[in-house]
């Protein structure tokens, strides 16, 4: 126990020392556990409440929407560093998730009770800004989805969701599948594949079958 709980300690500090004190994070540590979780598999699905709140140290973790007629909005990701605000208000206001989260790749993150959250708040500053900043990142980036649901052509939309799974996972070569794209962006499969190959033929990418390699990015 004493050999892994070092180890963690590492991990923690590589994505979290300039985020919390050490003391913090040795706290983190006591009273959380750490998990993996495969690529595909929830962290947390709608009208579920929260027990824990994920830190996550390896990974990306996609935020979904649904509506009642069942469409789905990718709404942000989650990285190594970060936690889900939402979450945070969940948990304080004990009630059920109105939003899914899915690992977007295989997951490595430590689970903090819920009943800690408060408690840290009052405790550690580092906790209370960190708090404050996850809330401002996620709103800043829940905004960017909404304009580009109001002002963004399609084709722009796209091209744009696959630069950011570029900058995130760090490769031009993404293995995603049409019914992905539209599943993400709101849209049909038809219309996806239709823009896809309009990008295509621009040389902005290239695609294959459930591939896509990203030859130029949008800025």
């Amino acid at each position: 126990m004493f050999h892994q709980d070092i180890n963690l300690k590492e991990i923690l500090l590589v994505h979290y020392s300039e985020i919390f004190e050490e003391d913090l994070i040795d706290e983190i540590i006591k009273v959380g556990y750490f998990n993996k979780i495969e690529n595909g598999n929830l962290l947390v699905n709608i009208g579920d409440y929260l027990t824990h709140i994920p830190l996550i140290l390896k990974g990306i973790v996609k935020i979904i929407r649904q509506e009642k007629e069942g469409d789905e909005l990718t709404l942000y990701y989650l990285e190594p560093g970060d936690t889900c605000a939402i979450s945070f208000a969940n948990c304080i206001n004990k009630k059920k998730s109105i939003f899914r989260g899915i690992a977007e790749s295989d997951i490595e993150a430590i689970f903090i009770p819920v009943e800690m959250v408060d408690e840290w708040l009052v405790k550690y500053k580092s906790w209370r800004h960190f708090i404050i900043d996850s809330y401002h990142f996620r709103l800043l980036e829940m905004v960017e989805s909404i304009d580009s649901l109001a002002f963004m052509k399609m084709k722009t939309r796209i091209w744009k969701y696959l630069t950011n799974k570029v900058k995130m996972s760090n490769d031009i070569d993404l293995e995603v599948t049409h019914q992905d794209i539209a599943t993400d962006l709101n849209s049909s499969r038809v219309v996806i594949t239709r823009i896809i190959k309009t990008l295509h033929d621009e040389g902005k990418i290239f695609s294959t079958r459930n591939k896509v390699k990203v030859l130029e990015l949008l800025e």
